[in-house]
């Protein structure tokens, strides 16, 4: 059950569903991120995302990064996410799919508390992980400012 402290952006993620043109999303796993940093694991999810697309875009507008390794034009807006809907419209996809993910990990994770901080460092999560210690998903880069 995804909890309902952003009712807003789950309406507009459904809205976003119904009526994009096309939607692709991509996954960077926490060893992805410690292997490369997470901006690097951030553009192989960005690209992911691209290649699972139906249709192929004639110009990408970015927040405020160019993607590597990608042969589109690309324009990076910076505070984008306030200025492009369509840009808007992605961060909304990315955050309500990160939650709902975040939700199934605190399903088999609950001592973490993944549904309620989705993953974020709060005092809470990082009180349980200096208690029992990190699960399998922890990223290993992250922790180690504290275990």
């Amino acid at each position: 059950m995804i909890p309902n402290n952003y009712p807003k952006r789950e309406q507009l993620y459904n809205e976003i569903m119904e009526n994009a043109v096309a939607v692709g999303i991509g996954f960077a796993d926490e060893k992805c991120i410690d292997e490369i940093n997470i901006l690097q694991a951030d553009y192989v999810a960005m690209r992911m995302a691209l290649s699972r697309l139906p249709v192929k875009p004639d110009i990408l507008l970015n927040d405020a990064v160019t993607i590597p390794e990608v042969d589109i034009p690309q324009e990076p807006i910076i505070k984008g996410d306030t200025k492009s809907v369509s840009i808007a419209a992605a961060s909304i996809v990315a955050k309500v799919t990160r939650d709902r993910f975040m939700v199934e990990l605190d399903e088999k994770y609950p001592e973490y508390d993944f549904a309620k901080n989705k993953g974020y460092g709060s005092p809470k999560h990082i009180e349980m992980i200096k208690k029992i210690g990190p699960c399998e998903i922890h990223r290993r880069t992250f922790i180690k400012n504290f275990i």
